[in-house]
């Protein structure tokens, strides 16, 4: 998801994906803020850009952590290691969030959400 907050920052979303999110509320998730702020940091970003990215988080629904997703991400580590396919834990929050809400997750990295769609039933966006 960080990705796709990343083409959003840039405005250099794909044009079939943002055709298809036209219209939609984005949100992106807590993980995602703080994969973002993260970059912000390592990278050094000055305070003109750190606030044009701060608008563009404030235009955005922030999908929260919460029990519920706190459960599902517990269950969704434990099936893909009993696969025998671990799944990054950043990854699995973001899942875990869009499965708990019932939302789609539009993502430019689909190959990591995989077997979330195709095991628990995550809507990928292409």
């Amino acid at each position: 998801m960080t990705p796709m907050a990343s083409a959003l920052f840039r405005r250099r979303l794909p044009e079939p994906l943002s055709r298809q999110l036209a219209g939609q509320v984005a949100a992106v998730t807590f993980v995602t803020v703080g994969e973002l702020t993260k970059w912000t940091v390592i990278r050094r970003w000055g305070p003109t850009r750190v606030a044009r990215l701060r608008s563009l988080l404030d235009g955005l629904l922030i999908l929260p952590y919460d029990t519920r997703v706190a459960a599902r991400w517990g269950e969704l580590h434990a099936y893909a290691q009993l696969r025998g396919r671990p799944r990054t834990v950043n990854d699995t929050w973001i899942a875990a969030c869009c499965l708990v809400r019932e939302l789609p997750l539009a993502t430019l990295n689909t190959k990591d959400y995989h077997d979330f769609s195709k095991h628990e039933g995550l809507e990928l966006l292409p």
